[in-house]
């Protein structure tokens, strides 16, 4: 059982503990990313990006690399449709710890530097508690 918010670690990406929205409207979860950069590692598509693990906090940086799984068009809640990446990485929640698909976009103006949207939840057989927060625990 989650809450519509909680804490969650991505630790191939060495981001400890970020705090996501639980958000059962998007389908593919989402990490604030401040800037992205498409690159070739031997012969293959990567991408290197910046990520600020804290809301309203931009000291913090974490500086991550990963292999690029796909470019896809993906609509926000607004409904403006936005051409992102998409890389795979681990993800850990309670006793949930798989690879989950996040898109990355710069999410500077929103509340929740992540989205943690359906397939994942899904793929963790989570249930939502819409009126409680930090379910799994707060972290400072």
């Amino acid at each position: 059982m989650l809450g519509w918010r909680e804490w969650l670690t991505l630790p191939d990406l060495g981001i400890a503990s970020i705090k996501a929205k639980v958000d059962t409207g998007a389908r593919t979860s989402c990490l604030h990313a401040f800037y992205v950069e498409r690159f070739r590692r031997k012969g293959a598509d990567w991408v290197r990006f910046g990520v600020h693990p804290k809301q309203r906090n931009d000291s913090e940086e974490v500086h991550c690399e990963c292999p690029l799984l796909d470019r896809r068009e993906v609509s926000d809640s607004g409904g403006h449709r936005e051409q992102r990446y998409v890389i795979e990485t681990r993800l850990q929640l309670l006793d949930f710890d798989d690879v989950v698909e996040l898109t990355l976009t710069n999410r500077d103006s929103m509340r929740f530097r992540m989205l943690l949207g359906r397939t994942a939840l899904k793929l963790g057989g989570f249930v939502i508690d819409p009126a409680v927060s930090y379910r799994t625990g707060r972290r400072r």
